[in-house]
């Protein structure tokens, strides 16, 4: 692991899940152009692969807009035939490293750490250089615990 990692958290996170979700560019614009409208920012967003017309979207709030976020998911559901899912009092630990964008390896023994402790992982993006991982309060402590092994 190099020197230059870099943890940080994020506490209080409310995951939206939009299962059935029309696989089209518009209705995606429409929906984050709506929640806009309830004033709420939206912070990490995961599409699932498309099967046929339909996908999953996934996003992150604060829980501080749950109740916003359920006015607009409760408008969006007399529009849309699909399944919401929301889950709060969510965590995120993003581990950031330069390394990682040319050092094979360093996803793999993050995530061999996280996989000792049998913790529920909400949702998981990444980029070159980030790993971002949202997990539940009750495995908060644990998975943080076993990254920050792996930082040494």
């Amino acid at each position: 692991m190099s020197d230059s990692m870099v943890i940080s958290t994020v506490d209080d996170i409310t995951l939206v899940t939009l299962a059935g979700f029309p696989a089209k560019v518009e209705t995606l614009a429409k929906v984050f152009d709506t929640i806009s409208q309830y004033d709420i920012n939206i912070d990490v967003i995961s599409m699932a692969p498309t099967q046929s017309a339909y996908t999953g979207l996934s996003f992150t709030i604060a829980d501080s807009d749950l109740i916003k976020i359920l006015s607009f998911t409760s408008a969006l559901k007399k529009e849309k035939d699909l399944d919401v899912i929301v889950s709060s009092v969510n965590h995120k630990i993003s581990v950031r490293d330069p390394a990682m964008k040319n050092t094979p390896g360093i996803a793999a023994q993050v995530f061999n750490a996280i996989a000792q402790t049998d913790a529920d992982i909400r949702l998981i993006t990444t980029s070159d250089i980030e790993i971002s991982l949202l997990v539940t309060e009750a495995d908060y402590d644990t998975v943080l615990a076993a990254i920050q092994k792996v930082k040494g």
